[in-house]
């Protein structure tokens, strides 16, 4: 029992960091119909721009914790939103009215260009950053001497989720910028000859999809205390996973999606093998396409004629 609580709670902070990659899949997905999956590469930005900023802070002489995971979150949010908008305006809006393969091959290239860039200009060997935010609470403790316990960082990880999603929904369904979204969603054709701004409207759920993702990127290498230029790739088709079992195009459903492969990757570690863990989440994904292409809360599409 007390094996299996420790591996529920590790599952559940891996799972809110694969939900905050997932959102930004399903988010540009409902708008223009298409898998980003260049996303993966702007959380790997996210973490490597969260590690050069921590050691310049050290560099000069800022040791203070929270201001500096304050600054590393700040500068990797605008960085990685840059990098959001910027291969949003030059790799897929020329490509708005191409047919569905031209900004996929275009997406496809952009992430194989990040993961090099990012490989020359900060090496390829693994780039570790010093715990910052030490100490746990003890739940349970075994006979043997197991101790299930849940650390600070971990509590900050999902509680920061948590609070992210819910501002996330309110934003989509209580806001002006969150009904241009979904009507964009429902028919973007209509959508602009209505008036609404739709090519601003895309750039600014780049942002946001980039935004989370940096978010994430930070959370991942504060809580790993590492980072390399190909973690962008392996948690990119995890969290693309997350969004499609839990209905691509869907905001709850990506959250649930991503909550739920976290547990599956923290429990078949802990009970099959840690060396398979990657496996688990690759079958699962055969498995939503071949028994419920439409996910957990997706709704099959339906072709009007």
């Amino acid at each position: 029992m007390e094996y299996f609580l420790q591996q529920l709670i590790n599952g559940l902070t891996l799972g809110s960091i694969y939900a905050l990659i997932a959102i930004g899949y399903t988010m540009v997905y409902g708008i223009m119909g298409m898998i980003n999956f260049a996303h993966g590469e702007l959380y790997m930005i996210g973490a490597f721009v969260a590690v050069v900023t921590v050691v310049a802070m050290n560099t000069v002489g800022v040791v203070a914790v929270p201001l500096v995971i304050l600054a590393a979150f700040v500068f990797s949010i605008i960085v990685t939103s840059t990098y959001g908008f910027v291969m949003e305006k030059m790799a897929y809006r020329p490509l708005r009215n191409a047919p569905r393969i031209a900004p996929l091959i275009s997406a496809i290239g952009i992430s194989v260009l990040l993961q090099n860039y990012v490989r020359m200009a900060q090496g390829a060997r693994v780039k570790p950053l010093q715990p910052m935010v030490e100490g746990r609470i003890t739940l349970m403790e075994r006979a043997d001497g197991f101790v299930v316990s849940l650390s600070y960082l971990q509590i900050v990880i999902v509680v920061m989720a948590v609070v992210l999603m819910i501002g996330l929904t309110l934003l989509i369904h209580k806001t002006r910028l969150g009904r241009a979204q979904r009507a964009c969603e429902q028919d973007i054709k209509m959508a602009a000859l209505l008036g609404i701004p739709v090519e601003r409207i895309i750039s600014i759920t780049f942002i946001l999809g980039a935004a989370l993702a940096a978010v994430a990127g930070v959370m991942v290498v504060l809580y790993y205390g590492v980072v390399d230029f190909y973690i962008g790739f392996l948690a990119g088709m995890k969290a693309f996973t997350a969004a499609v079992l839990g209905g691509i195009g869907s905001l709850p459903g990506a959250m649930i999606g991503g909550v739920l492969i976290g547990l599956i990757e923290a429990f078949w570690s802990a009970y099959i093998s840690a060396e398979y863990k990657d496996v688990a989440s690759f079958c699962i994904l055969i498995l939503v396409l071949l028994l419920r292409p439409q996910g957990l809360l997706g709704k099959p599409e339906i072709d009007k004629v």
